[in-house]
């Protein structure tokens, strides 16, 4: 058993805070040192108790979770876990935190709601033991060496890409920065492109509407029914399976409400095994950051069935569970790191 990660738990609810500390120090990996109800007594508690880990509420009084964080990330870089709303306004300020350097966020647990604190109590845990080991490499990450794509001005119509050739991603912890990065160095006229990344509902929208202000491609939150386009990117939303089916010529996005698959809603592994059975001629796969191995399996099965499939390699992963999978399946044809994969794709599509 490795080292017991310190914890700090900042939550302006006395509520919360209780049921995080006991949550948090049922695990034999992780102990509660101490609790904060507002930023200034958590900047004293963690100079004091030196945590390896803050779980941090958004909303607080006297500095808002934001503030602190960027604060943090400048003088005293720390793993930290966000605790999120479900509202578009706390997605807005969870996705904002991940950009200024929290490693990964969860929703706040609805108390009473039976069976609900332990399945969050299982993913909590999770997320705050894979954010703690990276404490020593969160200072330094990932390097971007190449220069973004200059967003053009796309006056040609996005053109049905005669389901001839697609890029599909999966990504987890980490991915919300790591696609945004990969998308940013990619032209508008790319292949469709379909991305699963583990995100709750209300969440995705917002994701796919920051990233498409941000990339040179029209990135949207998918929609059942939709034929995939030349120039667009497609993202899975929260809460609902993506997978893609033919109907003739043309590939389409099917966004249905069923069963998790590997815990997952959207699932890598159900996008990803549908491009198999759609039969696409050429097929570029990508597996980005993430904890776990959702897709792993199905990586293989794509490889198998004639795709070119690129994982990220660790030292550009924020967590190296998805990608690492797939490597030691034998998924890879190559492993590259982040700022590699926007050539990858560019010299296979030519």
């Amino acid at each position: 058993m490795g080292q017991v990660l310190k914890v700090l738990v900042v939550d302006d609810s006395a509520l919360i805070r209780k049921v995080l500390s006991e949550v948090i120090s049922s695990d034999p990996r992780l102990t509660v040192v101490g609790t904060a109800a507002e930023p200034y007594e958590a900047r004293d508690k963690i100079k004091a108790l030196a945590p390896d880990v803050v779980t941090l509420d958004i909303e607080m009084p006297k500095m808002d979770g934001i503030t602190f964080l960027k604060n943090l990330m400048r003088l005293h870089p720390l793993p930290v876990v966000m605790l999120s709303t479900l509202t578009a306004k706390g997605a807005d300020e969870t996705l904002k935190a991940l950009e200024l350097g929290a490693i990964d966020f969860i929703q706040k647990p609805q108390l009473g709601a039976a069976g609900m604190v332990g399945e969050f109590a299982q993913t909590l845990n999770d997320k705050v033991a894979a954010a703690g080991v990276l404490k020593s490499r969160l200072v330094k990450r990932a390097p971007q060496l190449s220069v973004p794509v200059a967003p053009q001005a796309n006056t040609a119509p996005p053109s049905a890409g005669e389901g001839k050739e697609l890029i599909v991603i999966g990504s987890s912890t980490g991915g919300t920065e790591a696609l945004s990065d990969l998308l940013m160095h990619l032209p508008d006229q790319m292949p469709p492109i379909v991305v699963a990344q583990h995100i709750p509902a209300t969440f995705s929208e917002r994701f796919a509407k920051r990233l498409n202000e941000k990339v040179p491609l029209s990135v949207v939150e998918a929609q059942h029914g939709q034929t995939l386009q030349r120039g667009m990117a497609y993202i899975a939303p929260g809460g609902f399976q993506l997978r893609i089916s033919r109907h003739g010529a043309a590939l389409k996005c099917q966004v249905t409400d069923d069963e998790p698959v590997n815990r997952h809603k959207p699932s890598v592994e159900a996008l990803f095994d549908s491009v198999v059975a759609a039969r696409v001629p050429k097929v570029l796969a990508v597996m980005l950051t993430g904890m776990g191995s959702d897709g792993a399996a199905a990586m293989l099965r794509l490889k198998q069935s004639g795709a070119y499939t690129i994982a990220q390699d660790e030292e550009s992963s924020l967590v190296w569970g998805m990608p690492g999978s797939a490597v030691k399946l034998g998924a890879a044809d190559e492993v590259a790191s982040l700022n590699k994969i926007p050539r990858s794709l560019l010299q296979r599509l030519r």
